[in-house]
């Protein structure tokens, strides 16, 4: 078995140098670091922190990494789901969970986030908002050091799982109850679509582009990268001289239709993920609803069973199509 002793030799360093390194301690060197890092990877080196976490007969604990919406000061409602349902199933599978932004590994190579998630006695992780960009995850995700499970990114090897609703599909459906239910023409449609090199974004775009050539309308997209801001400057491009404008997020579909009512133009509009927020947007729009809590909570459940085994799969989670109004959310 490896030792700390066996990573410093091959490091060239003191044993209390690759403890600091392990446990983050400032004042280290970028070369130290790295030569640190390197024999970990090398030797295959599991701090004891881990080591003990998954000795016992617990799985160990579970990092849940997210990206919060930055595009808007609005609470980031999903977040907030996403956080409420992962703490609730781990409470009752008796599994501690570290909660972790994007943004605490900013800067950080993919064996330096190995070495802190080691440190952190983790076993697992949920990775929620992973885009082709996010190269040190995605680098992470292959290495398959972790258990893994991804919502919304469609990734699936021994080690990793992910979980989601039909997106295509789902996009598809709303997008063609609001076109069919549009009592005026429908022959132009905007399409302000999500984040570019999104997953997510990816699969619903693909849903749009199968809907237009079976329903026959002119599709126009443009990427409003998930912004309320950018989807209202869209709309008051483009969306005259449209018929339908369908939205990849209910915050786009909320900037879509306050830039309308400011044009004094009415089109149907409908959105895409069923937050509260939608209500009280002024007027009734169609979005897909989906459960964050649950998927958050089946995520959580789907690494631990990974931990203990299991192998890598996907998991489909269900999509409703509600027509939300204030009404439907006061309390």
């Amino acid at each position: 078995m490896t030792t700390i002793r066996d990573v410093a030799k091959r490091a060239g360093v003191a044993v209390s140098t690759v403890s600091k390194v392990v446990n983050h301690y400032p004042n280290i060197s970028e070369d130290t670091i790295r030569r640190v890092n390197e024999a970990i990877r090398e030797l295959n080196f599991v701090p004891n922190t881990i080591a003990s976490s998954l000795s016992s007969k617990q799985a160990g604990r579970i990092a849940f990494l997210l990206n919060p919406n930055t595009q808007t000061q609005a609470i980031d409602e999903i977040t907030m789901q996403y956080m409420a349902g992962a703490l609730l199933k781990a409470g009752e599978l008796h599994v501690e969970l570290l909660p972790v932004f994007f943004s605490m590994l900013e800067d950080k190579s993919v064996e330096e986030v190995e070495t802190y998630l080691h440190s952190q006695g983790v076993g697992g992780i949920v990775i929620c908002g992973m885009s082709k960009d996010d190269y040190v995850l995605q680098r992470l995700v292959a290495r398959e050091h972790f258990k893994n499970v991804l919502v919304d990114v469609p990734i699936v090897n021994a080690s990793t799982s992910y979980i989601s609703v039909d997106q295509k599909q789902a996009q598809k459906d709303v997008a063609r109850k609001t076109i069919m239910d549009n009592q005026g023409p429908s022959r132009d449609v905007l399409y302000i679509s999500g984040k570019q090199n999104g997953y997510i974004s990816e699969e619903r775009l693909q849903g749009m582009l199968e809907l237009a050539r079976e329903l026959d309308f002119n599709l126009s997209v443009h990427s409003g990268e998930f912004s309320e801001r950018r989807a209202r400057e869209i709309t008051l491009k483009y969306g005259e001289v449209n018929d339908v404008i369908v939205c990849a997020s209910d915050l786009m579909a909320i900037g879509a239709m306050r830039a309308l009512t400011d044009m004094d133009v009415f089109h149907p509009v409908c959105g895409f993920d069923g937050i509260t927020l939608m209500g009280y947007a002024g007027k009734q729009m169609n979005t897909v609803r989906q459960n964050f809590k649950e998927i958050a909570a089946e995520a959580v459940n789907e690494v631990v069973k990974l931990l203990a085994g299991a192998e890598g799969r996907a998991v489909i989670m269900p999509h409703e199509l509600v027509r939300l109004e204030y009404m439907d959310i006061i309390v």
